[in-house]
């Protein structure tokens, strides 16, 4: 697992002036005791460290103190049932009624957080969340803003890359990486905004100056009963605990369901000519290497320029992104003449669309894609510089919402010429029976693609190679930038980008 980034120097401070400031209860003796860090991991806890014992699917965080302790932990953040539980605990505990709730007020006090904030932004929605955040976090470089990011591929401080480990990372390491990204004089910071984390308080303590909603489709139905749950949980982080201001786009139907539904100001925005939003997004060129676009809005702000990702839903991504700045007090004049200078967005999104192959042979892309409405935008991006063939590899996580494995394969035998169905994360379930499912939706299509089951994936994309030619593209949607898959809980190393490549080379192109 990456680790957790945290400050370099923390200023160690009172748990009795915590819990006084904060209106918490204390059992124990803690007088004299000091934190300088939290966690909720006891494997991760540093001498210093208030740990923070939750119940868990099977257990209570209460019963691992022991271990915390071994660790160097001089404090327990818990509830009633640990603290019953932790009744001979030889660290003071201090109690809540939900210490998740509390953990993001908690954090934001030990690592004070609040103390001369940057700017916020953050951005949910099911689908365009990272090229977003990548594209604004690009912008506002351009602008000679010292920026810090924190996405589902990489944690970003003032141009220090590291790699993430969840789309949006609990309130103590949220709150550890904003003080540390405030040690390196980050002024800006964008964050990608899961529904899970809006859900589990993972953004507690933080007010985003402008909050984005992209869109919502089928995803995460393991999480939430039915998609107006889901709907739900996105639709919270227009609420004034979370945000100030939204920019909220009306490309699904959903977008039109926030704005009614924020309890803060928002502005709309549309790529599909929506004629109800305040600014519209309009492709003006169509290239294999970017994607030109005007933004209009109101006022009479134009605003020309090009993202480099294929696909017009990537234009929609940059125009928000665009959008979000203006609504944080960013001038369109001073946007438009740095967009200008450097000749368009600059910006590089890992594993979205993102092409591994060269000049000569077919194109190959990989991108991360994993829902059905993810597949049907970049298939179709691909097949709008294709000639040739357009050939789809893909699998589907384990243990994970097995109701959108129908649609993913029926939407990828819709939109390419030859299928080659695989493996992803099997995490504990049986790959062939995921395989299964997939083939019976790409099945479904009337006179569909050519169709392949082709397992492991370093087999797949050798197999996809070996039928592509020149002018012809693969798309292998799913892996994009990780560096892994998950077999049985072991990560195992793997990298989509390097076998792609290999596979390349074996067949004799550059």
């Amino acid at each position: 697992m990456p680790p957790v980034i945290r400050p370099e120097f923390v200023s160690p401070r009172s748990v009795e002036l915590l819990a006084d400031e904060l209106g918490l209860r204390i059992v124990g003796n803690a007088r004299g005791v000091e934190v300088t860090g939290l966690t909720v991991m006891t494997r991760e806890v540093r001498p210093g460290d208030m740990f923070v014992a939750v119940r868990g699917a099977s257990r209570h965080g209460a019963e691992f103190i022991s271990e915390a302790v071994a660790n160097g932990a001089v404090a327990v953040l818990t509830d009633d049932e640990g603290a019953t539980i932790a009744v001979d605990s030889p660290i003071p505990l201090v109690v809540v009624n939900s210490p998740r709730e509390a953990l993001g007020e908690v954090s934001r006090w030990v690592y004070r957080t609040d103390d001369n904030a940057p700017q916020y932004f953050g951005i949910t929605g099911t689908n365009g969340k990272t090229s977003t955040a990548y594209l604004l976090e690009g912008i506002l470089n351009q602008l000679g803003v010292t920026t810090g990011l924190s996405s589902t591929a990489e944690r970003h401080i003032a141009g220090e890359v590291f790699v993430s480990r969840l789309t949006t990372p609990e309130a103590s390491e949220m709150h550890a990486l904003i003080a540390r990204m405030k040690e390196r004089d980050v002024r800006a910071v964008v964050i990608e905004v899961s529904a899970q984390a809006l859900t589990h308080n993972r953004i507690a303590g933080i007010i985003c100056d402008v909050a984005a909603f992209t869109n919502l489709s089928h995803d995460h139905l393991d999480d939430y009963p039915d998609m107006e749950a889901y709907f739900q949980a996105k639709r919270q982080f227009f609420e004034p605990e979370h945000a100030s201001r939204g920019v909220v786009s009306l490309d699904s139907s959903w977008g039109a369901r926030v704005v009614d539904e924020s309890h803060i100001p928002v502005t709309t925005i549309s790529s599909m000519g929506d004629p109800t939003a305040q600014w519209h997004v309009e492709i003006t060129e169509d290239d294999p290497a970017y994607t030109g676009f005007r933004l209009t809005g109101p006022e009479g702000v134009t605003i020309e320029t090009r993202e480099p990702v294929i696909g017009r839903h990537m234009a929609a991504n940059a125009g928000l992104a665009i959008v979000m700045l203006i609504e944080a007090g960013y001038s369109p004049d001073a946007i438009n003449q740095a967009l200008e200078r450097d000749g368009g967005i600059r910006a590089y999104l890992p594993g979205r669309t993102e092409k591994v192959s060269g000049e000569s042979g077919p194109n190959v892309y990989v991108d991360f894609g994993h829902s059905p409405d993810a597949f049907e935008h970049t298939l179709a991006a691909v097949r709008r510089f294709t000639t040739g063939r357009t050939i789809m590899v893909f699998g589907a996580d384990g243990d994970r919402d097995a109701t959108k494995r129908f649609d993913m394969g029926r939407v990828s035998a819709e939109g390419c010429d030859v299928l080659v169905i695989t493996d992803h994360h099997p995490r504990f379930e049986d790959p062939a029976s995921i395989r299964a499912q997939l083939l019976v939706g790409a099945r479904s299509v009337d006179n569909g693609p050519e169709i392949h089951e082709v397992s492991p994936p370093e087999e797949a994309i050798r197999f996809a190679v070996s039928l592509a030619g020149e002018g012809d593209s693969i798309l292998w949607a799913g892996p994009g930038h990780q560096n892994y898959r998950d077999i049985r809980g072991v990560r195992t190393e793997y990298s989509a980008r390097d076998l792609a490549r290999a596979a390349l080379a074996e067949a004799g192109w550059a």
